[in-house]
């Protein structure tokens, strides 16, 4: 199955840190950009980072295998080799992760690796991966 890419537009409250941080941080390349918003290449897929100051972040939690998942959140579905080298460039950085990369639902349908983070903003982003991607949607 050949998915197309999603587009997805959100609030920032700093578009410099919002460079740095989807740019730098995690390598997105930059696309168009204006004073007011910044297209990134999210892994072949869009985002958009809008200033629109004191409307970011998440607004409640979830419990999710004993861990509270922001919400919302988003973010995308890795293979197991891009995930593990995108934890350890985290964590080099020294990233203040909300759930450190852990794996999740051991040993029962839908075991996946994990791990949330925010943006300067405040917007909640996790990262997954599947050791075996049938997983995705098991139930």
């Amino acid at each position: 199955m050949t998915l197309a890419p999603f587009h997805l537009a959100f609030p920032v409250d700093d578009l410099a840190a919002a460079r740095s941080f989807y740019g730098g941080l995690l390598g997105c390349p930059e696309g168009r950009s204006s004073d007011e918003w910044i297209d990134f290449d999210f892994h072949g897929h869009q985002i958009v980072t809008h200033l629109a100051p004191g409307k970011a972040g998440d607004r409640m939690s979830n419990h999710v295998d004993g861990h509270g998942v922001p919400v919302p959140h988003f973010g995308l579905v890795m293979s197991l080799e891009d995930w593990r080298a995108l934890a350890d460039r985290l964590e080099q950085a020294g990233t203040d992760f909300v759930i450190a990369p852990t794996v999740r639902f051991k040993g029962k349908p839908g075991e996946q690796a994990t791990m949330f983070l925010r943006d300067p903003s405040g917007n909640a982003l996790e990262f997954k991966a599947f050791a075996d991607p049938a997983q995705l949607f098991a139930a």
